[in-house]
């Protein structure tokens, strides 16, 4: 790829990304904030809330769940491909806690056909892994933007 080429990739994920962030009413809900976004890959954040807290006193595995699958699904729709998730996966490696800020980066490992593979790394403030995810895609027909808004 050259520079152009380049460019036009990283502007089409950026607005995938956008778009599909615009319509995601549950990542939004759950504080969920989109940072940055390229070619199969994505970064999102998340501040530890009160209510995400359960018994031990550590962050609800499934907020956990959900911030890395939230990472997940942008950086597996950078190609203006509707695109969902076909199986995932989570291991909790080091609890988080209240007002911890967590943040998801995902970085696509295969594309091809119609399926995708995806690794998910959460850290906390502190750089320390909290969780591991692994996402299996599935291509679906559409567009996330119409022709004419490219």
């Amino acid at each position: 790829m050259n520079n152009a080429t380049d460019h036009v990739a990283l502007q089409l994920a950026r607005d995938c990304a956008k778009e599909l962030y615009r319509r995601d009413s549950a990542s939004q809900h759950l504080g969920i904030e989109l940072v940055s976004s390229a070619p199969g890959e994505s970064l999102v954040k998340m501040v530890v809330q009160e209510h995400m807290v359960q018994g031990h006193k550590t962050c609800h595995g499934g907020y956990l769940f959900a911030l890395a699958d939230s990472a997940f699904a942008f950086a597996a729709n950078t190609y203006n491909k509707p695109t969902v998730g076909l199986g995932c996966s989570i291991d909790y490696v080091t609890p988080a806690f209240e007002n911890d800020v967590l943040q998801a980066k995902c970085v696509e490992k295969s594309r091809g056909g119609r399926t995708g593979n995806y690794d998910v790394e959460i850290h906390n403030q502190n750089d320390q892994l909290i969780a591991v995810f692994h996402g299996k895609s599935y291509q679906v027909k559409g567009e996330i933007l119409p022709k004419g808004e490219l």
